[in-house]
């Protein structure tokens, strides 16, 4: 079951000039940058270039005609964010897509000229991207993933499907995604739903696995899982764990419960990708990083995993299944 409508506003306005007409504005090879914390062979990596590709093909540019693409690959918590954003800023590119915060912070400060467009950042602000959301002000702009607020989300729909819930570990590497920013912002909702936070930092696939069984060895406790490129890469260690110290667990992205996590609360990265094209767009036709406002997710989805609850034991309420936009049975 799939509902969809996501990030709206930016696109519209590009899309609806004559793309016959501006694709022959200017017949140069344009060179695109794309820097990601996925590896090469992720699923994911392929799913979100074909949709950053198709959405540009739509726009009037093609690769192999008027535009070129280089990829370069750091996969979250490799440490690898400054040497590939040092190649590709030596390509000298037109403009850069730059996905994840650390991957971001890497480009910037390899370069204060190149237009870079970022996604999968939630706190451009706080990290020094932009002055501020609605004139960024910088070489930097793009599409806000999550504003801090959301981890009070994740927690309650942990609490609704686990009301025994007296403890939640906040799993993340604070190197690859803004710990604090989230930790700090579950304050007062920690103590409305009568949780503990529980903040776990971890820099690798091992600290994961000991932080959670750690965490597991007193009852009653469940995982939230922000946004992270680290643990998206170890997505199949993290649900593996969850399942195996029947720990509930919700997650920002959907690919965690297709690969048998409990639930996810979130964008849909795919579609990031193919707006974060009109930006792309915009910047190859003449606008400044710094004329483009930030743009903020306008749709979230929600998905539910039943063959996870039943395993975990748990009773799924009629309320948190009916806001459900798929359930995988």
């Amino acid at each position: 079951m799939r509902r969809r409508d996501f990030i709206t506003g930016i696109a519209g306005s590009a899309a609806a000039l004559p793309l016959a007409a501006r694709a022959q504005q200017d017949n140069r090879v344009r060179r695109v940058g794309v820097l990601t914390g996925l590896t090469k062979d992720d699923p994911q990596s392929n799913a979100r270039f074909a949709a950053l590709r198709q959405r540009l093909e739509k726009l009037g540019w093609s690769q192999g005609r008027n535009i070129s693409i280089d990829y370069r690959f750091a996969p979250g918590g490799s440490g690898q964010e400054q040497v590939r954003a040092k190649e590709l800023v030596g390509l000298q590119p037109d403009v850069i897509l730059a996905q994840s915060t650390p991957i971001a912070a890497a480009l910037q400060r390899e370069s204060s000229t190149i237009p870079i467009v970022f996604v999968t950042v939630s706190d451009p602000v706080g990290s020094g991207f932009v002055v501020t959301l609605a004139r960024p002000g910088r070489n930097l702009t793009g599409l806000l993933m999550y504003e801090d607020g959301i981890i009070g989300k994740w927690l309650a729909m942990l609490k609704e499907i686990a009301p025994h819930l007296k403890r939640a570990a906040l799993v993340a590497n604070p190197k690859t995604t803004p710990f604090d920013y989230f930790r700090d912002a579950a304050g007062e909702v920690v103590s409305a739903l009568a949780i503990e936070l529980v903040p776990s930092p971890v820099n690798s696939g091992d600290e994961i696995e000991r932080a959670i069984e750690t965490f597991a060895r007193v009852p009653d406790g469940g995982i939230v899982l922000p946004p992270d490129t680290m643990t998206f890469v170890n997505r199949d260690l993290v649900v593996a764990l969850a399942a195996r110290y029947r720990l509930p667990a919700v997650y920002a992205f959907r690919p965690f419960v297709a690969a048998g996590g409990l639930m996810s609360y979130g964008i849909d990265i795919v579609d990031v990708f193919r707006e974060a094209a009109s930006y792309i767009d915009r910047i190859l036709r003449g606008a400044r990083p710094d004329d483009l406002p930030v743009q903020a997710p306008t749709k979230y989805e929600t998905v539910l995993n039943l063959k996870t609850a039943k395993a975990l034991g748990l009773t799924v309420p009629i309320t948190l299944l009916v806001r459900a936009d798929e359930v995988i049975e």
